[in-house]
């Protein structure tokens, strides 16, 4: 026990802590009505919002806006189904729930959230696979792998439900998962590490893969569905081994269909200042295609493959089945973060341009629950699109109730308009994805100009777009990823580094790649290292210093052992000349000065943001080393956190005494105080 005069006056502060964490703990695990209405106001942010409803100021515009993205919405959906290899009853159900969820747990006013082409094409190759590895024909039309729902109405039935919706349901579940998971853990975080290069070359990427899924639609012909590493390859081949079975109805269809949406794509990206909300081109398409498909028996005459029956209603609930979690499980992480970080993305862009804030870690929990509570209606996986987003800030959004007013237009279609669209050619919805990936195309036009600006993201953007093109969407997101940060480390490995001089007339000192006409200073080198300075690049750093100011330390110390070993060697046979004709002294006074034509090193640390224990110890040897040959060694700028680790790694000493004589706030003041020095003829402090 303590005795003294401060014994109870500790005893009383242990006390005091003890006391004050379990009140923390107790008021933390406490439940009050207070606390349990704002956990209800955070995880829906419906509550806050809605009662604050500007109806008339808001509603127009939130109604304009919902029925333009209801009516585009439904062909995208019936289009995006071919991607995901489902019926387009699924997508229906995905883009209706979707809108209604988001709209209760949504923190963004602006973002639509529904089907996006990226996140179809990773559903369908998840659900290609696990189709095939039950043992079902993916060529087959009319196998029930591609979604036969010919069971709708028949609520008796609790056994049989389609293999695609099966394993798309299956797949939607543990989809989300991670997605949760982060949102609970906080772990908003990650969306960082996804660099706009990376994500750019993963859509580019991935549009060339998509745009290859649908070439076989656009042209009718039957090919294999590729699986796998390299499908794109392997895709175009089979197109054009098999390019003579061309349907000619299919061809000439899809060339109009793509004339037609491009040049009014082009129009009304023109003229979108005059036009109120954008034209629903699509569904136009959709209804004089169907039509002309309907009347004119293109199916029957010339064999054109068409959407076929397209059931209203909705299928019973049914938990999914657990036994294939482990195998879906995985490819699960990949999904749940570009759908997160692409909803994210988008959520902070139309934050900032309206002046407003989103969660990140709210919208996992929103884009999580937009897929696990419709995971049991057999819908599939969810993302913000950028696309449909524009659209409806275009056409005066104002908040998520036109989420909504486009829910309800999807559920029309559901209850009573999906038959229609029997005879609507596949071919068709082809084209309106293929034109839906103009924006991602267009960054190849983008690669000088990115050249330009920035030499790594641009190979950051080359790597992740043929990684995902060629080997795989999920790879390529991995090895954009990777080879990203890869990047980020070799740039601090081996950091731009230069000896700086003087701008004249000023006390500002730079390199000359940034300045011309600069001014040496006598007897001082400046040298800038612009990176952390830690164990991976303390070498660089070395042979950097020692290439710049043209002196190694250790080499000239070696040396200078050498010429004084000849010279005792000189002294014991009696010769007081060395074979140069000099004295011995002369002899070590030309070497020395010779070799080093500086009295001091500035290092200039303004961009040194962190040092480690070897960096400490690099900086502590340069110091000692240069000792040796007299020179002096002055940290010029350097931040808060870098002087804290060298008066713990022990750099100034043990009383830091000689701290002012080591470091300075500017390089302008370590110069003047290097030249201030007195120093003998000989250069030597």
């Amino acid at each position: 026990m303590v005795h003294g005069p401060y014994a109870p006056k500790v005893t009383h502060v242990k006390i005091n802590r003890k006391q004050v964490m379990l009140a923390k703990l107790r008021k933390s695990c406490s439940c009050t009505p207070q606390k349990l209405k704002i956990f209800l106001m955070d995880f829906l942010p419906v509550l806050r919002w809605l009662p604050k409803y500007k109806c008339k100021e808001y509603i127009w515009g939130d109604v304009m806006s919902g029925l333009v993205i209801g009516i585009i919405l439904v062909p995208q959906a019936i289009a995006y189904s071919l991607l995901a290899g489902l019926k387009p009853i699924y997508s229906l159900y995905t883009s209706f729930f979707a809108n209604i969820i988001y709209f209760l747990m949504g923190t963004s006013r602006h973002v639509s959230v529904g089907i996006f082409s990226l996140i179809s094409l990773m559903v369908g190759q998840v659900v290609d696979r696990e189709l095939l590895l039950a043992g079902f024909d993916l060529n087959d039309d009319a196998s029930p792998a591609l979604g036969d729902v010919s069971l709708l109405n028949d609520t008796q039935s609790n056994t049989t439900v389609s293999s695609s919706s099966f394993k798309a349901h299956l797949f939607r579940l543990f989809f989300v998962s991670p997605q949760v998971l982060m949102g609970i853990f906080r772990l908003g975080f990650i969306s960082m590490y996804l660099s706009e290069a990376v994500l750019d070359g993963f859509a580019t990427g991935a549009s060339l893969t998509i745009l290859t899924a649908q070439v076989k639609y656009l042209i009718g012909i039957k090919i294999p569905r590729s699986q796998g590493h390299g499908m794109l390859v392997i895709t175009w081949i089979n197109i054009l081994r098999n390019i003579s079975q061309a349907n000619i109805c299919d061809v000439i269809t899809s060339a109009i269909c793509i004339l037609v949406l491009v040049t009014a794509k082009e129009l009304g990206d023109r003229y979108k200042h005059k036009l109120k909300f954008p034209l629903p081109t699509e569904l136009v398409v959709i209804v004089v295609a169907t039509l002309v498909s309907h009347y004119g028996k293109l199916n029957e005459v010339y064999a054109s493959s068409v959407s076929g029956a397209i059931p209203t209603g909705f299928i019973p609930p049914k938990v999914p089945p657990f036994n294939l979690m482990l195998r879906v499980a995985v490819d699960a992480l990949p999904l749940a973060i570009v759908s997160f970080v692409f909803t994210v993305s988008l959520s902070e862009m139309c934050a900032k341009k309206y002046a407003y804030s989103i969660k990140a870690n709210q919208e996992m929990f929103a884009v999580g629950f937009c897929n696990i509570i419709p995971s049991f209606f057999h819908s599939f996986a969810t993302s913000a699109a950028l696309a449909k987003t524009l659209v409806k800030t275009s056409t005066g959004c104002q908040t998520q109730v036109s989420g909504v007013i486009s829910a309800m237009v999807v559920l029309l279609v559901l209850l009573f308009l999906a038959p229609l669209f029997y005879s609507l050619q596949k071919c068709v919805l082809a084209c309106i994805i293929i034109v839906s990936l103009r924006g991602a195309l267009r960054k190849f036009r983008d690669v000088p100009s990115r050249y330009h600006m920035n030499k790594v993201d641009t190979f950051v953007w080359i790597v992740t777009m043929f990684a995902s093109a060629l080997i795989s969407t999920e790879i390529g997101l991995l090895v954009g990823i990777v080879f990203s940060l890869l990047c980020v480390i070799v740039r601090t490995q081996r950091p731009r580094t230069a000896l700086l001089g003087q701008i004249q007339d000023t006390n500002f000192y730079e390199d000359d790649l940034e300045y011309e006409n600069l001014s040496s200073v006598p007897k001082v080198k400046i040298f800038r290292f612009e990176a952390p300075l830690y164990y991976a690049n303390k070498d660089y750093f070395l042979k950097s210093l020692y290439r710049l100011t043209n002196l190694d330390p250790n080499l000239e110390v070696a040396r200078r052992k050498k010429y004084e070993k000849k010279e005792k060697q000189h002294l014991k046979k009696g010769d007081h000349t060395t074979a140069n004709g000099l004295g011995i002294g002369e002899t070590t006074l030309q070497l020395v000065t010779k070799q080093t034509d500086f009295q001091a090193l500035v290092v200039d640390c303004s961009s040194i943001l962190f040092l480690d224990t070897t960096g400490v110890n690099t900086l502590k040897e340069i110091l000692k080393d240069y000792k040796v040959l007299n020179i002096s060694v002055l940290l010029a700028c350097c931040n808060p956190s870098v002087i804290d680790s060298l008066k713990r790694g022990g750099y100034f000493g043990k009383d830091f005494g000689n701290m002012q004589e080591m470091l300075f706030y500017s390089i302008h003041n370590a110069v003047q105080f290097a030249k201030d020095q007195k120093l003998p003829a000989d250069c030597s402090v």
